[in-house]
């Protein structure tokens, strides 16, 4: 009898139901995971976020060998390909029982529908686990046992039912034997280097931990500046499944000696971040339409978007003339990530100034971001667009030249992505044309690409017209 765990987004070994199930059922342990370059193409994975799953999946590798779990990375076409690919894969290691942690997106659901029946044919007990969430979606309801449409609500009963129910945290599971070689594997797959990013389970946990035990407490205060180190970067390793929320709370247990449960104790601002992450997850379930290229608002479909692909290259390439959203595009194209403060800039500048519709801006985020994931990803850019549940009001327009002086007032971060801009006062970095025009006019900084009141304007009939 064996069993086989397989690894999706969760490339862990510490609190992983599936993997320490499996290891404590008295079976030879197995595990395995699939490569679908066609469908991660399909799904915009960004280049930098594979080499990092190929890291992770290397660091996993080398812990189940550890452990004596042999792991097989197995590469098949797209997601279609597995059921076949699986069953091939059982009959060859006489798998009996198949478990692993459940995903939410609706292609996978789908091909875990297609797994379990051609496991039910091969009499293959699956064992499913929900570990994605702290609580299952589906779980977290309002009075007529629906899905919440509003953050505030469903937080407070996230928050209500974990204070009530507690949380665990599964342990790495003990030695199943003798350790065995890992052979090192690469992912076929377009990749950029991830050098920069921690590679491996272990250090992830440790910047967890150093996180919290030093930043946590101002967290509420230094997250909105993109200048400042105040943010944990984790949102990679949450993304892969390296990290696990229950895991999140667990070190905020430990650290401030309490779960935080409102916006006047330190650290609450933070799980805050981690229950809207929740949230977008679980609408992702409620309401799939999300998962195919859909407003969560169908209303919103509505919008005749002018989508100008010039204006939209200008977007992609930093060349807007407004220094914040440009320094935060050429931040994102030359490391692969963006702080949260100036992803809601960037998006409400494409849709609401630009005018382009917010699925060119998702996309392109899912195609450089190495946190790239469905939820968050269409989440955010859906609350930006105004057309996702409980997202900002159409009529909310940021202003890019203020939200740059509020968030980075002297240029800090504007000079550290735009080095044509280092000679610039401080007194204009958020307006450098006023300057360059006198004291530079050889400056190929370009001028804004769009007035912004005007753009407003059209932006507020644009919405009222649909």
């Amino acid at each position: 009898m064996t069993a086989l765990v397989w690894f999706r987004d969760d490339l862990r070994t510490f609190d992983h139901p599936a993997l320490y199930a499996a290891s404590m059922n008295g079976q030879s342990v197995q595990a395995i995971y699939f490569v679908t370059p066609e469908q991660w193409k399909a799904h915009d994975m960004a280049p930098i976020k594979a080499d990092l799953l190929e890291q992770h999946l290397n660091s996993v590798g080398a812990k189940l060998a550890a452990l004596g779990i042999p792991f097989d990375v197995l590469t098949v076409a797209d997601y279609a390909a597995i059921p076949e690919a699986l069953s091939a894969y059982c009959n060859a290691h006489e798998i009996t029982d198949l478990y692993t942690n459940r995903d939410i997106g609706i292609y996978e659901l789908r091909r875990d529908q297609a797994v379990q029946s051609v496991c039910d044919q091969q009499k293959i007990h699956c064992h499913w686990f929900d570990a994605r969430c702290l609580f299952a979606p589906g779980t977290v309801l309002n009075g007529c046992r629906e899905m919440f449409k509003v953050f505030t609500p469903f937080s407070k009963v996230w928050l209500k039912r974990l204070m009530a129910e507690g949380f665990q945290v599964w342990p790495q599971p003990e030695c199943q034997g003798e350790s065995i070689e890992w052979q090192s594997i690469e992912v076929d797959y377009p990749k950029r280097s991830s050098a920069d990013w921690l590679g491996n389970e272990d250090a992830v946990l440790h910047q967890l931990r150093q996180f919290c035990d030093d930043k946590l407490s101002e967290y509420g205060v230094n997250r909105d500046y993109p200048a400042r180190n105040g943010t944990s970067l984790l949102s990679p390793f949450l993304a892969l499944g390296v990290v696990t929320i229950r895991q999140c709370l667990a070190v905020i247990q430990d650290v401030m000696g309490y779960i935080p449960s409102d916006e006047s104790e330190p650290g609450f601002i933070w799980l805050n971040e981690l229950i809207w992450r929740e949230f977008y997850q679980h609408l992702l379930v409620a309401y799939p339409r999300v998962c195919m290229n859909k407003g969560f608002k169908p209303e919103t479909d509505k919008i005749c978007w002018p989508n100008n692909p010039t204006n939209f290259q200008t977007w992609c390439e930093g060349r807007t003339g407004y220094p914040i959203v440009d320094a935060a595009m050429r931040c994102l194209k030359q490391t692969g990530w963006m702080h949260n403060r100036l992803r809601m800039i960037v998006a409400s500048f494409l849709t609401k100034d630009l005018h382009i519709d917010w699925r060119w801006g998702e996309r392109y985020f899912m195609q450089n971001l190495i946190d790239g994931e469905l939820a968050a990803n269409n989440g955010g850019w859906q609350w930006a667009a105004s057309t996702g549940a409980d997202a900002v009001p159409y009529f909310r327009i940021f202003n890019p030249t203020t939200q740059g002086e509020k968030f980075d007032e002297t240029g800090e971060f504007i000079k550290r992505w735009l080095p044509e801009l280092n000679n610039v006062p401080a007194k204009y970095i958020h307006t450098p044309h006023e300057w360059l025009k006198v004291f530079d006019p050889g400056s190929d900084y370009p001028l804004p690409i769009v007035n912004h009141a005007e753009a407003r304007a059209f932006t507020l009939s644009l919405y009222k017209d649909a």
